[in-house]
């Protein structure tokens, strides 16, 4: 098996990649938490990319991938194995449709579509990360999804570059095929889109980052909503027939409904902190760490479940743990 100087030799060699080692992983997450990589490595190339992931693959080291990093929790320690990057934030309009590269910012997205009078994102204003993690994720906020606009995703499967359409993509609440194989790696997306007034599409999205920003604000450390909402047909019947039917939103309950009832709202560990306006919302108010991130997680897990008998699962993935937070 390669060292990590042999690996990292190999990988300086491919072109358009740029490499480093030791890294620090905080750099590119939204808790700005997270200890080094052993190596690190990004490029925007379709190309470099294929080709650092196989000798990353062949070194034997562990091998991870990332986006924006918006929703990583990486441990203090770090990430004993070799991180990719890929890079690519091209965005194409040709008529109604929309090419976007894996790499771009999710508002740049948002800003260019509106910008053209292209309808159908202007609702996932405001949200972070990248193209690629949201398609990853099927992004969504007020009752609308990326998944509406998807029409084909390319990515590569280990072996070969691949289409699939929108029907292949399983998409569901928060979810995609891509989930369930994270060996696959998102490299763009083709959105159909409908024609809009600019001016309006461009209120409807201030508007709506007007109201995120006073949720998370943009200097706040922390990855937005920390658990998923749950969908109300999917809850215990007991459960369900208890919650007030104001909270139901588009069938499905908040899981701040559920945290608050358990007194979450402005409980801490360490630096860590729930918001006290907000029960879904954790942050590190400066200095904290990713074990007191997990443990708080996890303490708020706890109590949900002794209260409800129910399981909150989290939005954010851990990287870098020794072994599977539940």
């Amino acid at each position: 098996m390669p060292s990590a100087e042999e690996t990292q030799a190999r990988l300086a060699e491919i072109p358009n990649l740029t490499v480093s080692r030791g890294t620090l992983l905080s750099r590119y997450t939204r808790f700005g938490i997270g200890g080094p990589a052993d190596l690190y490595a990004e490029t925007e190339s379709v190309e470099a990319f294929i080709a650092a992931l196989a000798a990353a693959r062949a070194s034997g080291m562990e091998t991870m991938v990332i986006g924006g990093g918006t929703n990583l929790i990486v441990a203090d320690e770090g990430f004993r194995g070799i991180m990719l990057r890929y890079r690519a934030e091209s965005l194409r309009a040709t008529g109604l449709c929309v090419m976007a590269d894996a790499g771009a910012d999710l508002q740049a997205l948002v800003d260019f579509t509106v910008a053209r009078g292209l309808k159908g994102l202007e609702t996932l204003a405001g949200i972070p990360g990248s193209v690629g993690a949201a398609v990853y994720g099927n992004a969504g906020a007020y009752g609308h999804a990326i998944s509406e606009r998807v029409v084909r995703v390319r990515f590569y499967d280990g072996t070969r570059v691949r289409f699939f359409s929108n029907e292949e993509c399983e998409f569901q609440y928060r979810e995609s095929i891509f989930k369930d194989h994270k060996e696959w790696i998102i490299f763009s997306a083709e959105l159909q889109m409908e024609q809009a007034e600019p001016a309006v599409l461009r209120r409807t999205a201030d508007d709506i980052v007007k109201v995120r920003n006073e949720k998370f604000p943009v200097t706040m450390k922390c990855a937005g909503s920390i658990f998923k909402n749950l969908l109300l047909r999917e809850l215990p019947r007991e459960i369900a027939a208890a919650i007030p039917a104001a909270v139901v939103r588009e069938g499905k309950v908040p899981a701040a409904y559920f945290l608050e009832q358990i007194g979450a709202k402005g409980m801490e560990r360490g630096q860590i902190r729930v918001a006290v306006y907000h029960a879904n919302l954790l942050y590190n108010a400066g200095g904290g760490s990713a074990a007191d991130l997990s443990l708080l997680i996890q303490e708020l897990k706890s109590r949900v479940r002794d209260r409800f008998g129910i399981d909150l699962e989290e939005e954010v993935q851990y990287v870098g743990f020794a072994a599977a937070t539940t």
